[in-house]
């Protein structure tokens, strides 16, 4: 129950300072459940630098940048990316997007380097299933000449 009076609170306090004139603002359960993630996560993207919400008496109150920022963490996270490069790859960006340029040239760079490793595993997992494969069958032959 004090849970419950405690979101309503916050959504009151995230409600009462909205601006409609500027950036829409969210609660930390709208992000929780637009992302399908815990407070607890969203709290340890704080904790690590990579979110940094508002504070209106003592809720935290997060912008349309937060958000933005959330989906790319989730988004990176997905694909494997560290928590170090994550935060490295959200800095680039500056306060004003005025590192965008050097986001999208890093991001280039990661992603190749990342291709270039999956390409090689590929390579090396198609190799082991060939000789699996060769293994197998010789095996299967020997098998069914002695049956």
């Amino acid at each position: 129950m004090a849970k419950d009076e405690s979101r309503r609170t916050a959504q009151l306090a995230v409600d009462a300072h909205r601006d409609h004139d500027a950036a829409e603002l969210f609660g930390i359960t709208e992000l929780c459940r637009e992302f399908g993630i815990s407070p607890r996560a969203i709290r340890f993207y704080e904790d690590k630098g990579l979110l940094a919400p508002r504070r209106v008496n003592g809720t935290r109150v997060y912008t349309r940048r937060d958000r933005a920022r959330l989906a790319l963490i989730l988004r990176a996270k997905a694909i494997g990316s560290p928590l170090s490069e994550i935060k490295h790859y959200l800095d680039l960006y500056g306060t004003h997007g005025e590192g965008r340029v050097q986001q999208m040239k890093w991001v280039v760079a990661r992603t190749d380097a990342a291709i270039k490793e999956l390409e090689e595993k590929r390579a090396h997992i198609d190799a082991t299933l060939a000789e699996l494969r060769l293994i197998n069958s010789t095996t299967r032959r020997q098998l069914e000449g002695r049956v």
